[in-house]
């Protein structure tokens, strides 16, 4: 179907730009995974640019929302595309994820400078698609040619010898990048062996032809299946096994264009992807600690906030690398083949045998990602303002590798999100039951009750029962003045909510928790669950643990740390 064409690069345009690159990456996701065989053939290079696109355009979303909130009438281009690389950061997912993320910054950094316009034309678009490319260049550790890199540069190149407006610009980069899909078999070994194109730039391609369809209205003719012809044959038998790239040349090649030995047989066993807050010069003592200790090292960002990528051996010294540069968080270590061991608490089946069932959970915090996980469940990480998407949710099933699924949303917001997950992959053959927990003790107190031993029905209607009669509470801390059911509180109160709802507004944290249980008691109870937050001191649940001893008989409090889960403190009555 055609679109209404954008005549220049303005907050519209991105707008439309990033909904139809999710669009194309969402029809071309299976064929781009099946090709994924470098550097690693996990099978997944579709799925996380899908994935980093969604990211991006949720925040271009939020933004355009934010400005109608407020009264105006559209966000500005730098608004809009400060948003979008943003975005692609923080979600930005495996190594062409993490490129396409720093594609995007660079041209945000082009478009969003001191003396933005309030729309760009061709020769603009021409200059954001040659920063991009060479900023994307930049921050891989070892660029290897006949990857996304390479895909990127021809786009600019192509680009930078057109003259026209945003439509002529785009369709030159589109046609450049194709040309140089097509050759990459060419020039990575790898990819010749294998009979394939480089799958991070077929979705480079995918993404430049929504950028014409952005500005043309229609989007280019003979887009090939699997990413543009080329004299060798296009393996479309489905996904190459999860296994290393064998070495080519007696370099192990590595990174979506990177280069470093060990990357064959016997490679790096683990893929490490953290966000970082940290500054220039500790990043770039990040940098060079992290390329000694493994390979695929890709470093993007900037302005505090950095989206890191690399593969070791040893994930946790990588781990610290970023703790001694700054405070690494949204930490994700993959095994290579065996599912992602961070985020997933049991050990994962062998390869084609499916366990019968098991439990995914969404969860606000590390501390209770580690209890989830001790319980058997598989986690995805929530981060205060960044929700999971529907397309994590389906990755989270997908690695719990079960024929019977509960999925557990924990959060009254992403209710929606979990059942388009759950539709997604019903349709993939795996039966799953969504149980509409709002607050993770409500999952705690599910996950408390399953027994995978009993049949799934009957498993369901427990874990829902027993989240059912689980009241919970959060204690925060008011961010603005603002209209509560409890009255009008100000930036800074602490407040109470009782099932999602404000019900006490207080100064001190200790007292308005105390006043949140004793109305939350009053109703009875026989467990009391506290799960405190990184910035709560323990002397507030041993507070609250002497008051439930002295004034409530036979009721039982149990204390977790959250870690950084957002609300200073969870309370669950059951």
């Amino acid at each position: 179907m055609a679109q209404v064409p954008q005549t220049f690069f303005d907050a519209l345009a991105v707008r439309s730009w990033c909904g139809l690159a999710l669009e194309a990456l969402g029809r071309a996701r299976e064929e781009i995974d099946a090709i994924n065989v470098y550097p690693v053939a996990d099978g997944d290079t579709g799925t996380n640019l899908y994935l980093t696109v969604e990211s991006a355009t949720a925040a271009v979303e939020a933004v355009f929302e934010g400005h109608q909130a407020g009264g105006d009438r559209r966000p500005t281009l730098a608004d809009a595309v400060r948003a979008m690389a943003h975005g692609a950061l923080i979600g930005a997912r495996g190594n062409s994820g993490t490129i396409l993320a720093q594609l995007l910054r660079g041209m945000a950094q082009e478009l969003a400078g001191d003396e933005a316009p309030a729309h760009a034309d061709g020769e603009g678009l021409r200059s954001a698609l040659r920063h991009a490319a060479d900023s994307a260049r930049q921050a891989v550790a070892h660029p290897v040619e006949g990857t996304v890199l390479t895909v990127a540069s021809a786009a600019a190149d192509a680009a930078g010898r057109t003259e026209g407006d945003c439509g002529a610009v785009a369709r030159a980069a589109h046609e450049g990048a194709r040309a140089a899909l097509a050759e990459t078999p060419a020039r990575l070994a790898v990819l010749q062996r294998a009979g394939v194109v480089d799958a991070g730039g077929r979705g480079l391609v995918a993404v430049l032809a929504a950028l014409v369809e952005t500005f043309t209205g229609e989007a280019p003719r003979g887009m090939p299946a699997v990413g543009g012809p080329w004299s060798g044959p296009v393996r479309t038998t489905g996904p190459v096994p999860h296994a290393r790239v064998e070495e080519a040349g007696g370099l192990g090649e590595c990174a979506d264009g990177g280069a470093a030995p060990g990357a064959g047989p016997g490679g790096p066993a683990f893929e490490v992807i953290y966000l970082l807050e940290a500054g220039d010069a500790a990043v770039a003592r990040l940098r060079n600690r992290l390329d000694a200790l493994g390979d695929s090292l890709v470093v993007v960002g900037g302005d505090g906030l950095w989206n890191v990528h690399v593969h070791v051996d040893d994930a946790g010294a990588a781990v610290e690398a970023g703790v001694e540069a700054g405070r690494p968080y949204r930490i994700r270590i993959t095994h290579f083949g065996a599912g992602d061991v961070h985020t997933t608490g049991a050990e994962p089946a062998a390869p084609g045998e499916r366990a019968q069932r098991a439990v995914v959970a969404v969860v606000p915090g590390e501390g209770l990602a580690g209890l989830y996980a001790e319980a058997g469940a598989t986690t995805v990480l929530a981060r205060p303002g960044e929700p999971p998407a529907s397309g994590e949710l389906v990755q989270a099933v997908r690695r719990a590798h079960a024929r019977e699924v509960v999925l557990l949303p924990n959060d009254a917001d992403l209710r929606h999100t979990a059942a388009a997950a759950a539709e997604q992959v019903r349709a993939e053959g795996v039966r799953v039951a969504l149980i509409p927990t709002r607050s993770a003790v409500q999952g705690i107190a599910a996950l408390a009750v399953h027994e995978p031993e009993r049949r799934f029905d009957e498993d369901v209607v427990s874990m829902t029962s027993a989240a059912g009669a689980t009241r919970y509470a959060e204690v925060t801390v008011a961010e603005r003045q603002s209209w509560t059911m409890a009255g009008i509180c100000q930036a800074g109160d602490v407040l109470g909510l009782v099932d999602g709802d404000v019900a006490v507004i207080g100064q001190d944290l200790t007292a308005t928790a105390e006043a949140v249980l004793d109305r939350m008691l009053a109703a009875g109870g026989e467990l009391v669950t506290l799960v405190l937050g990184d910035d709560t001191p323990d002397s507030v649940a041993a507070h609250l643990e002497t008051r439930v001893r002295e004034g409530y008989l036979a009721v039982d409090t149990v204390v977790y740390h959250g870690g950084r889960q957002g609300a200073l403190l969870l309370i669950g009555v059951e």
